[in-house]
């Protein structure tokens, strides 16, 4: 007997650009002010930098990353590389940062990674894991 699907988890490109905006804010910041720090007069090439080198690593792994689609069933969560996490062996269901991590009673951490509603993800687990 198959199991039954409760829901479907995939990246959400709105997330996934604004936490890659976030990414380049905090590294443009954090380079620009230690070469400021330095004293280097071309502190402004920290900006650039960190904003042209976010945009390639965002532009590059888009597809992979808003690709992957974690399966929730009654007495599963899937992840996108098919491994199974018996319901019954979630211990923590947490927001992270636009990602919902889900930690094992076995200490194992996994991300399902930029979700538009987290909120509403950790309900359907959770919901799940009661029935379970």
């Amino acid at each position: 007997m198959s199991e039954v699907e409760l829901a479907r988890f995939s990246g959400d490109k709105a997330v996934y650009i604004r936490v890659h905006i976030i990414m380049a804010l905090s590294g443009a910041v954090l380079i620009s002010g230690g070469l400021m720090l330095a004293g280097n007069p071309d502190w402004w090439v920290g900006i650039v930098g960190s904003f042209a080198g976010i945009a390639m690593r965002g532009y590059y792994i888009a597809d992979e990353q808003l690709g992957f689609v974690w399966t929730l069933t009654e007495t599963h969560l899937n992840t996108p590389n098919e491994r199974a996490i018996a319901l019954g062996e979630i211990e923590t269901v947490r927001s992270l940062l636009g990602s919902v991590q889900v930690v094992t009673r076995g200490g194992e951490k996994f991300l399902i990674k930029y979700q538009a509603r987290p909120e509403a993800v950790i309900a359907k687990i959770q919901h799940a894991m009661t029935k379970a």
